[in-house]
């Protein structure tokens, strides 16, 4: 069982609880996701099966979401988790006014994460010192937003707009909520959330874990290939006297004009792992597969 899941996470567990029903249903020990989804969310969780877990670190970063922002409320979480901090009726804020400010959110920009999130500082999460009264600032940083688009605008004292947004990695979707509240001078806070794309995979494509429980009774149910979420990376073929000693550990020539990270098999079909390509040199850094014959 070596591969990923596409996982839909259902709303209000935790992404560690994802981890451990998969484990238990796929009576597997190594299991690990990327890109932890807050128990308020649904949505796309990868999650990695056996060997593939070593993969993680190479998927790509790339994110996207449906957010609802409900703004004139401001909350200690920045979503409706945590405890109104104030609350300001805006009935005559207009959808003018809120496209002008989304827009100061599209490129690179700096962002402070929230006061309750999975960041460790003074090797603390911040998440734990809020709930013990301790509330730090996380350090300030940049993130990209590769497109921001409107999708729904509802008025009324604590007016909604439901939002597209496709993102880098690191970035804080009730960060947004919060700081487009600030700048509409209405407080803000995220209302609902789901991730729709992560690292390739997309909600389309997810199995609920009823999906996977069924699959797995029929004996139906077939892990996404190893490699397939690592289309990003450029891929090189070894012939079959060169592949046993990479999958040693050994370094190989390889004459190619490509360099970097990227994608090795052999005779360009076999998926081996990553390797790393500088000066004519491959050098292994995750070998997937043992040794071929």
């Amino acid at each position: 069982m070596q591969g990923f899941l596409n996982l839909n996470k259902p709303f209000g567990w935790t992404s560690h609880d994802c981890i451990a029903r998969v484990r238990k249903l796929l009576r597997l020990k190594r299991v690990g996701h990327a890109g932890t989804l807050d128990p308020s969310a649904t949505g796309v969780l990868p999650i990695a099966l056996g060997k593939a877990t070593r993969l993680l670190q190479y998927l790509p970063g790339e994110k996207a979401y449906k957010a609802t922002i409900r703004l004139g409320i401001q909350t200690t979480t920045d979503d409706l988790e945590g405890e109104i901090i104030t609350t300001q009726l805006c009935s005559e804020l207009s959808l003018a006014e809120v496209k002008s400010a989304l827009a100061q959110f599209q490129g690179k920009i700096a962002q402070i994460p929230p006061s309750y999130s999975a960041i460790q500082v003074a090797g603390k999460r911040l998440y734990d010192l809020a709930r013990q009264g301790e509330i730090i600032a996380a350090p300030v940083r940049t993130v990209e937003i590769f497109h921001l688009n409107i999708l729904d605008w509802r008025p009324g004292n604590l007016p909604e707009v439901d939002v597209a947004i496709a993102c880098g990695t690191g970035t804080y979707i009730r960060a947004i909520a919060r700081d487009l509240g600030t700048r509409l001078q209405t407080g803000g806070t995220l209302a609902a959330l789901t991730r729709t794309a992560s690292s390739s995979f997309l909600l389309t494509d997810s199995l609920c874990l009823t999906d996977l429980e069924a699959q797995l009774s029929a004996g139906t149910f077939q892990p996404v290939l190893p490699d397939a979420p690592l289309q990003h990376l450029p891929s090189v073929s070894l012939p079959p006297t060169s592949a046993p000693k990479w999958c040693q550990g050994q370094q190989v020539s390889l004459d190619s004009d490509i360099f970097g990270i990227l994608r090795v098999y052999e005779e360009g079909t076999r998926f081996l792992g990553i390797g790393q390509l500088g000066n004519n040199i491959l050098t292994p850094k995750m070998v997937f597969e043992p040794i071929p014959t």
